[in-house]
């Protein structure tokens, strides 16, 4: 045996000796150490390749709280073949030799999160949004944002360090019980922050947190999808750990029903979907997604499923457990129903009548033809769909949105049919949703007049920047999620691929502007956490994909209803 290839066996059998390995120390850094294997070295090839050929099977245990069916699905990742059969166009696929070696940029990542992390009296409880020390303004980018810690927490969660996870939960737990007033008016008991700031007095020796609920923010909007992730959150740090004990507690039962009171009560909805102000979630300014935005309701319901199975079925629980079991069964129905759209769709849609009435109408949301913009003829493929970002009376908004689809497919909202055409959808129109740096936050961008009308001229979210079209590296890590889950991790390298590119180079800016995403944003933060944290998560998924457990959830019977639009649906 030559010796280039004795060193890639050689290292192959130290990889595969040192996962095996039980009780393996960590770093300083974060990353995982090796043992070195000098005898190793001293081999002969027959001996290697014995060693090869008879090695015990390895086992990958981790925590029992884990679902078995799950990570026998997640098995599928080790194929080049999405679940259906199928090979990924035009992708390279992936190869296990990927995960032996870090990546340069890993080592330097660690050290950037660890650089971000808050404390109060002496532990932590979050990291900040970003520590860019170039930039003059910090507005509110050194505080801890609810939405923004999510990528950080499944990081620490993933390397093994639960305790920074835990205590931010109970930290924004305490701040959810504090009197939330905007003005003269007093918010709901279930409202989280959507962020909050540790002010440390080194003359007192004492530590002060002050959290912001919407009345500092631009445009004064409560945050509506921090108290759905703080839930998700809780369900990943259980998921992760074993520990159920945490979620037991009487006050986090009770945080969780305070926040889902807040969506579940009756009032003049006709529909499961959630009521929203525009700028509530990650598309925090004014983009025209006031009403049902797909962010919103997938979140919706995957904090419902996730508090399904941790509420205890007593007292207290048992009214609000019966109400999300009715939730969740007609938000599938609807949301897979009426928000789903793919070639066979559109041209209903496109032939549709309008001004129906009766129950029997086919076109219930008198949705108008002419509506639909002109890129969508081309953009949408044969083979290939998603979830359109917002449906209300004669209103239906046919941007693609990131987040709320890779969150469907994670949450087992989508059909696992739908699952797959969302892949097949990013694969085919890579260029558009893609380019050179993954993941545009919406698709397509809005300009000239529709700019000025439905932002009110905002400078920030001009034309493929920012909110409007630009290219968000956080995205990565929902991206890679999907695609493990699906069975389509080659998408998810080539995405990784390209921010291993450039995203260290750059310095880890927030967000890139341009069609492409070829350009740093022309006010992206440098440094900024959640770019970081979501470059972590991803590389650790595909080395090992039984993590994406910690964020995935499987379809249940119950929410398997057959899909009819209507008596005279044909």
């Amino acid at each position: 045996m030559d010796r280039p290839k004795k060193r890639v066996v050689l290292r192959a059998v130290s990889s595969m000796i040192s996962l095996s390995t039980k009780g393996e120390e960590k770093e300083s850094k974060g990353i995982r150490a090796v043992n070195s294997l000098c005898s190793i070295s001293e081999m002969d090839d027959s001996d290697l390749l014995a060693l090869l050929l008879d090695r015990p099977r390895l086992k990958l245990e981790r925590k029992t709280s884990y679902d078995e069916k799950s990570l026998n699905e997640l098995s599928l990742y080790d194929s080049a073949y999405s679940l259906d059969g199928r090979s990924g166009r035009d992708t390279p696929v992936f190869s296990i030799k990927d995960s032996f070696d870090p990546h340069p940029m890993v080592t330097e990542a660690w050290e950037a999160l660890r650089r971000s992390q808050v404390f109060f009296r002496g532990n932590p409880v979050g990291t900040i949004a970003a520590y860019d020390h170039a930039s003059e303004e910090v507005l509110n980018y050194d505080q801890v944002f609810v939405r923004d810690f999510v990528p950080s927490a499944l990081a620490f969660l993933m390397n093994g360090e639960p305790d920074i996870v835990k205590n931010f939960l109970l930290k924004t737990l305490h701040i959810q019980g504090q009197e939330k007033r905007i003005d003269r008016f007093k918010l709901g008991d279930g409202a989280m922050p959507a962020s909050f700031k540790v002010l440390h007095n080194p003359i007192k020796k004492t530590d002060t947190i002050i959290a912001d609920f919407g009345e500092s923010a631009i445009g004064r909007v409560a945050p509506v999808d921090s108290g759905f992730w703080w839930i998700i959150l809780l369900r990943a740090y259980t998921k992760s750990t074993g520990d159920h004990s945490l979620a037991e507690r009487p006050e986090c039962q009770k945080g969780m029903r305070l926040i889902l009171s807040l969506c579940l009560s009756e009032g003049f909805d006709t529909f499961p979907t959630l009521l929203c102000a525009d700028g509530c979630s990650m598309v925090d300014r004014r983009m025209g997604v006031y009403g049902y935005p797909i962010e919103i309701q997938a979140l919706f319901f995957m904090a419902l499923r996730s508090a399904h199975s941790m509420l205890k079925q007593d007292t207290e629980g048992k009214e609000i457990m019966d109400k999300i079991g009715k939730r969740l069964h007609a938000m599938s129905f609807h949301m897979r129903s009426y928000f789903w759209l793919d070639f066979q769709q559109l041209n209903d849609i496109y032939r549709y009548k309008t001004e129906e009435y009766s129950h029997t109408a086919v076109n219930k949301f008198n949705v108008i033809p002419d509506s639909i913009p002109d890129w969508l003829f081309d953009f949408m493929p044969l083979r290939g769909g998603y979830f359109v970002g917002n449906v209300s009376p004669a209103r239906m908004d046919f941007r693609w949105f990131a987040l709320g689809n890779c969150i469907t497919v994670l949450s087992s909202l989508a059909t696992p049919e739908q699952s797959t055409a969302i892949m097949d959808l990013i694969e085919a129109r890579w260029e558009e949703l893609v380019g050179e740096m993954p993941l545009k936050i919406c698709y397509p961008a809005m300009e000239s007049h529709e700019w000025r009308i439905v932002t009110g001229c905002d400078p920030k979210n001009t034309g493929w920047s920012y909110h409007n079209g630009g290219s968000w590296p956080v995205l990565l890590w929902l991206l890679t999620a999907a695609s493990i889950k699906t069975g389509r991790p080659q998408i998810a390298r080539r995405a990784i691929d390209l921010a291993e590119a450039r995203l260290l180079k750059d310095g880890w800016p927030e967000y890139y502007d341009g069609k492409s995403g070829r350009f740093i944003g022309k006010q992206a933060r440098k440094f900024q956490t959640w770019s970081i944290a979501g470059y972590l998560v991803a590389k650790m998924m595909m080395d090992d994909p039984t993590l994406v457990g910690m964020i995935s959830m499987e379809e249940e019977k119950h929410m398997k209803p057959v899909l009819n639009r209507s008596s005279s649906w044909t």
